[in-house]
């Protein structure tokens, strides 16, 4: 049942990577084992990527030898070395592939340039290690940065496909059956563009789409967190106009007893009439100025009948309090709730603020178990002892409600159409009702510190939900 707003990240690191979602178990545990081993920084995971790589790299080049050596062209000993150290050399330069990305890409480009002098004209032997740094470059480099790159690899290769398909350079590889050095040439940029570029662009598709993911999520925790703001914002201003409610309250009572006060004192001690009316003029001239000021944070319409003095004649009026309990229950009884109240304890006259504190979370507490888990029975539960003032609220796990339509399509046929709610506290319904109350928990905990009061919320053992308020008496 999905009660309140989840919490909220104060700043988002643009720097940092983009939250793609939720990881899959098997990079989970990669991840994990990683850790585990000591490799925590991604200098050192991408060494142990790169002695990875290198052995099968190695392992490709073994199977390549072997099978020139059955061609009956094989490879010269030292030939077979100089392809080994520069497989090596490749393949560890991908430590620096996050670090230096276009440092890592040249070794890796110088290494299989070096290799394409001692290979075939018409053979081209690659391992893993140019896709791997291709593909991080265009994860990290920009779009015309990385083009730019490719060309000039794509144009390199090409050059020398074709110089080393002529002599001095063809004697140093084994017999090609292509010697054509412009066939050679070409030959060398296709395997460039299908190798450097395609892996490039792939890597710069995959890097604007997390771009994009983390922009998106950006802007929807901005609208979370603004909607969540906006509801404090709302319930803070309704409790401003409350405590504006209090304050009117109580000093027209003191205006009407010292209005009282200033009669019978000009009658029985004209000496105690100045002090008595410079008293009841303070506090009139203090409601009107809380009046004012107070009443601009009210929504407009909210009182129907129009004027600002209607507004104060509203305000003047009581406001609810743990006294009107028993009409905020028969209220619920009448939509349709089943619920119980039980009092205990002496009848503790509460600070206004916290008397109507209580009041509101109740109110709220009774309107999320309705639209939360209709059907299900509420108990509220006011305990006043000598220490604390305790408020509860627990509902049961709501019911499953059959709506009954009756279609009427033919003068002689009816038809019903029975549609079933199903109020489970698992299942995470919108939250349409609460709209004009803000974030339920959150206001309630706004009120709660605003007294100093303890609020504790969470699902009961029998699946269904529970509001306890806490209020120390001091």
């Amino acid at each position: 049942m999905r009660r309140d707003a989840p919490a909220l990240p104060e700043t988002i690191d643009a720097g940092q990577s983009p939250p793609l979602g939720p990881t899959s178990r098997l990079s989970s545990w990669i991840d994990a084992a990683l850790t585990r081993a000591g490799f925590r920084g991604a200098f050192g995971r991408d060494l142990l990527l790169g002695v990875f790589v290198a052995l099968v790299s190695i392992a490709l080049l073994y199977s390549f030898v072997v099978f020139a050596r059955v061609e009956e062209t094989p490879f010269a000993p030292t030939s077979v070395s100089t392809l080994v150290a520069l497989t090596i050399v490749q393949s560890l330069a991908l430590c620096l592939r996050r670090r230096a990305p276009l440092l890592c890409l040249a070794i890796v480009v110088a290494a299989q340039i070096g290799m394409t002098l001692l290979l075939p004209a018409d053979a081209s032997a690659q391992g893993p290690a140019p896709f791997i740094a291709a593909y991080t470059c265009g994860t990290l480099l920009p779009l015309k940065r990385l083009v730019r790159a490719l060309v000039t690899i794509t144009v390199l290769f090409g050059v020398c496909g074709a110089v080393f398909a002529l002599p001095p350079f063809a004697s140093l590889a084994p017999p090609a059956l292509v010697t054509d050095p412009a066939m050679a040439g070409i030959s060398q940029v296709v395997t460039a563009v299908l190798v450097f570029g395609v892996a490039g662009l792939i890597g710069n598709d995959v890097s604007m789409r997390r771009r994009y993911v983390h922009q998106e999520r950006i802007r929807l925790v901005e609208r979370e967190r603004e909607r969540v703001h906006g509801a404090l914002r709302a319930e803070r201003t309704r409790m401003a106009r409350e405590l504006h409610d209090i304050a009117a309250h109580h000093l027209s009572g003191m205006v009407v007893q010292a209005g009282a006060a200033e009669k019978l004192a000009d009658r029985d001690a004209p000496e105690l009439a100045p002090t008595i009316g410079w008293i009841r003029r303070q506090g009139k001239e203090t409601l009107e100025n809380l009046r004012m000021v107070v009443g601009a944070l009210r929504d407009p319409g909210e009182y129907p009948g129009g004027g600002r003095g209607e507004a104060a004649g509203e305000s003047d009026a009581p406001v609810p309090g743990v006294a009107v309990l028993d009409r905020l229950v028969e209220t619920e009884r009448e939509l349709g709730v089943e619920v119980s109240l039980e009092r205990s304890g002496p009848d503790l006259e509460l600070p206004p603020v916290a008397d109507v504190m209580f009041y509101r979370v109740a109110q709220e507490a009774l309107a999320n178990a309705r639209d939360h888990a209709w059907g299900a029975p509420v108990r509220v539960e006011l305990a006043r002892g000598e220490r604390e003032v305790v408020l509860r609220v627990d509902n049961d796990p709501g019911v499953e409600r059959e709506v009954v339509l009756r279609v009427d399509n033919d003068p002689g046929v009816e038809r019903e159409v029975v549609l079933r709610v199903d109020n489970d506290p698992g299942v995470e319904r919108e939250e349409r009702a609460k709209a004009s109350r803000g974030l339920g928990l959150i206001g309630m905990r706004e009120r709660a510190d605003l007294v100093g009061a303890t609020l504790e919320t969470g699902p009961t053992e029998t699946g269904g939900w529970s509001v306890r308020l806490v209020l120390p008496l001091r």
